[in-house]
């Protein structure tokens, strides 16, 4: 009897054990990425029509970082690749999200809290090698967009010089295919202090990368870190190495000392992948006018976010306040788009639906030139320039 009960009891600890491994992504990932269901935009036809026109790209998703297949249709999360296909995205640039520190917050965040990430990779039965380095979760991420792209090679293409983005946009089609995909990093501690790392992820695809996350590491301060402090000589030494190599320099995240620091050694277009402006939405996380004025000194661009953090209100006219505010200190040539889908945000709209920013930038007065140059010339301009090896740029 004794044994009996003891075989039941087994299978019915398998049965929870499957049970958590086959649901429990999905249900927080559920939770995490949502679409507020808000008031939107009646679009135009005029809008419509120029939309479908528009060569779109966006600097920042963290898709990779949940447990589905990126080619199949989701009911959950922000982006895959038929919303990507009716969204009429040509270019989309994926992040991988290495560490995420418990209780996350935009004011102060501790290097040594405890991992979010590490349970999220542990619950989706990812490879044992991601479970405790930060590493190996990004490489792993990388195989994975790969991975998508060689499923679909009529519908996914992978970027890697100025030349694919050539082939991408020139072999582009009424049918939306195919879109280009870009491999980003959030925060260089995934080099776990070795500078070889670098160049085996530029290997896999690494073409963007942000120097730091929600917490301080070994290059730099963040935003959201506790010390809050500028590059280190090893952050000075990446940064260089980065831009020799053809990895764009992302300051999204950066503290105020680390972003002027950047800007002040900066050789190549810099980015903000995704974020606000503080003069639309007064949050730390989000450039000042200096710091915008330094990103347009470098040639490159500041991507806005559809999240609360980046515009406050995430209503598509929010969006497009934030973008108003850019052009007019600056120049039009310096906006680009920086949605953050998928990264543990709420927004109005997902990557299907961005013809409600076409529209909002419409309503607010913007022509069409400037209209297709946010929606993704600028962030083109910048990443075409931006991946060529310094050796070979001219």
């Amino acid at each position: 009897m004794i044994g009996r009960i003891a075989k039941w009891f087994g299978v019915v600890l398998l049965a929870a054990l499957a049970g958590f491994f086959i649901f429990a992504p999905g249900i927080a990932e559920r939770d995490m990425n949502v679409v507020d269901g808000g008031p939107l935009l009646e679009i135009s036809d005029e809008a419509r029509a120029l939309h479908a026109s528009l060569t779109i790209v966006d600097l920042h998703s963290d898709t990779l970082l949940w447990k589905r297949d990126l080619t199949d249709a989701a009911d959950r999360g922000h982006m895959d690749l038929p919303r990507l296909i009716e969204g009429n995205v040509g270019l989309q640039v994926f992040s991988s999200v290495s560490k995420v520190p418990a209780g996350q917050n935009f004011d102060s965040n501790s290097a040594d809290a405890r991992d979010s990430i590490t349970l999220l990779s542990i619950g989706q039965l990812q490879p044992f090698s991601t479970w405790f380095s930060p590493y190996e979760r990004s490489s792993w991420h990388a195989s994975r967009l790969q991975y998508a792209a060689n499923a679909a090679p009529d519908a996914l293409r992978m970027v890697r010089t100025a030349e694919d983005i050539d082939a991408v946009m020139d072999a582009r089609n009424s049918t939306g295919r195919p879109i280009g995909v870009m491999y980003s990093v959030e925060g260089l501690h995934n080099l776990e202090g070795d500078a070889a790392n670098l160049q085996l992820l530029y290997d896999n695809g690494l073409r963007m990368a942000g120097i730091t996350h929600f917490f301080d590491n070994d290059l730099a301060g963040s935003m959201h870190g506790e010390g809050k402090g500028g590059l280190t000589d090893f952050g000075r030494e990446m940064l260089l190495e980065m831009e020799r190599m053809g990895v764009i320099v992302d300051i999204a995240h950066c503290s105020h000392q680390c972003v002027a620091e950047v800007l002040a050694m900066a050789r190549r277009p810099v980015v903000s992948s995704h974020g606000g402006v503080q003069a639309t939405c007064d949050v730390n996380r989000n450039l000042t006018d200096e710091e915008i004025r330094g990103v347009a000194a470098t040639g490159g661009v500041i991507g806005v976010g559809y999240f609360e953090g980046a515009v406050c209100d995430i209503s598509p006219a929010s969006i497009a306040a934030a973008m108003r505010h850019i052009t007019d200190l600056v120049g039009v040539e310096h906006v680009a788009l920086g949605s953050d889908y998928d990264g543990t945000v709420t927004v109005r709209f997902d990557t299907s639906d961005i013809v409600q920013v076409t529209q909002a930038l419409m309503d607010g007065g913007f022509s069409e030139d400037e209209i297709r140059a946010i929606m993704g010339l600028n962030a083109l301009r910048v990443i075409r320039a931006g991946i060529a090896p310094m050796e070979d740029a001219a």
